[in-house]
């Protein structure tokens, strides 16, 4: 049996052994990091953004991307030295005792396999556009027996999976700023330069102020989740430190590179107040620049983007609900790994929570399956606080236990980190003024309020010891 940690780890010494595979390469690892939070928030969402805030969302997008960036950095100072297949979940339990680390854990699967549900969902009703004679359903139940199937092969597998989908998706984006900085300046074919009539008219660059800055940055600030997973797979890697190191430091810089890069094109190119509600940006740019089949084009990286997501949050969810096995926070049975180096268990646990999330979304949309995601909306920043609390009451450790492993270090420490949670902090406080985003940190924080009280009787029950 694995030692429990005391709840205020007086050191930072070397985790035990990961029973996982170490079949994840760096290709793996730093497409993994540039794919993983390039999504359908990005392709379609960001419609949404552009129509609150106008040509200010280049500043939401930056406001949101500093903050995802110095989270991650923390993080990844975490992870390059301590590497787990639990991450934050880990590190928060080493750092703040076992009440953070069960905390963290829970809540991330609970976000991971509700979200599996919208991702499998938007696919299905995709592939059902294409071929209206096979049902909805089946095409949710094919997707997930599929990733369920290369989830429980090996690692390679889902690493091979991610590399693929995420160049895939890299590739678009790229392409996209190819063809659109062209048309800015008037390169392509049957195209003028555009000037900046668009950012400064239709209202200006802030046509609603600098409020509609922060509510951009409130519309898209969750589409930078899933960077978490890198630190979570590098434990899987043949050199966990240095893949974790690497791909943190080039998924950062290029992401927020991709995203801010992407509004600018998009801003720039068209009048901001003629996008229509729900249609992506990306494709009213290709079709005002004479791409053929633009719809379709952005439908199948769209497809590939949310297959790719479910893909990752399956991965990430059970290797998080493993980690909570091994430090006996989750049941004992979720501990059994294949020849393989492949919990098994709990892959079946995360795939069976996320079929159950499926089932509630194909039939309760607007009631039951709502709650839940609202009850997942902001736990995102809650573990992202963890992740920044943590790394504070860490990095003394590893400086004076293991300095040599401090090989990515966090920007300007302390203050950066502090930074950071000031904020979340922030957001937080935005939400509950904002009508729409108000009932997601409501039903949030009440998740997070029965998780540490669960949390708390665990403890509880613990400091009794058994009955005699």
């Amino acid at each position: 049996m694995r030692e429990r940690l005391p709840d205020a780890p007086p050191t930072t010494g070397d985790l035990p052994p990961e029973p996982l595979s170490h079949s994840l390469k760096q290709r793996h690892l730093t497409m993994l990091g540039l794919g993983g939070v390039i999504g359908a928030g990005l392709f379609v969402g960001s419609g949404a953004g552009i129509g609150i805030a106008g040509p200010a969302i280049i500043c939401s997008y930056l406001l949101a991307g500093v903050l995802a960036m110095l989270v991650m950095r923390a993080l990844g100072e975490m992870s390059a030295a301590m590497p787990a297949s639990g991450s934050f979940s880990v590190y928060a339990e080493r750092a703040l005792g076992r009440w953070a680390g069960f905390s963290a854990g829970w809540l991330y699967w609970f976000l991971l396999v509700v979200v599996l549900a919208v991702e499998a969902t938007g696919a299905a009703k995709i592939a059902n556009g294409w071929v209206p004679s096979v049902d909805q359903w089946v095409w949710v139940l094919l997707f997930m027996v599929v990733f369920t199937v290369s989830n429980l092969a090996a690692v390679k597998n889902f690493g091979e999976f991610e590399f693929w989908f995420a160049a895939l998706k890299v590739g678009a984006i790229v392409l996209f700023l190819i063809l659109g900085t062209l048309a800015i300046f008037g390169v392509l074919p049957d195209t003028d330069p555009v000037g900046m009539t668009n950012l400064t008219g239709h209202g200006g660059f802030f046509p609603q102020g600098f409020g509609g800055v922060v509510a951009g940055m409130l519309a898209v600030i969750f589409a930078f989740g899933g960077l978490e997973v890198v630190t979570i797979a590098a434990a899987e890697s043949d050199d966990p430190a240095r893949s974790v190191s690497r791909a943190v430091r080039s998924a950062v810089w290029r992401i927020l590179f991709f995203y801010v890069g992407s509004m600018v094109v998009i801003v720039t190119l068209l009048p901001w107040d003629s996008l229509e509600p729900g249609q992506s940006p990306y494709v009213a740019v290709l079709d005002s620049i004479g791409i053929p089949g633009a719809g379709q084009i952005m439908n199948i990286v769209v497809f590939v983007a949310l297959l790719s997501a479910l893909n990752a949050n399956l991965y990430g969810s059970s290797r998080m609900i493993f980690s909570l096995a091994e430090r006996e926070e989750a049941p004992k049975s979720l501990l059994k790994v294949s020849g393989g180096g492949v919990p098994r268990r709990a892959v079946f646990a995360s795939v069976a929570f996320g079929f159950v999330s499926v089932v509630l979304n194909l039939l309760w949309p607007d009631t039951i399956f709502l709650y839940m995601l609202n009850a997942v909306g902001a736990v995102l920043l809650f573990v992202w606080a963890l992740i920044a609390v943590s790394q504070l009451k860490l990095r003394r450790r590893i400086e004076r236990d293991m300095p040599e492993r401090l090989v990515l270090p966090m920007w300007l420490f302390p203050y950066a980190t502090w930074a950071a949670l000031a904020g979340m902090a922030a957001v937080l406080v935005l939400m509950l003024f904002d009508d729409s985003a108000r009932p997601q940190l409501l039903w949030s924080t009440g998740a997070a309020l029965l998780v540490l009280a669960m949390a708390g009787v665990r403890e509880l029950r613990e400091r009794r010891g058994p009955k005699a």
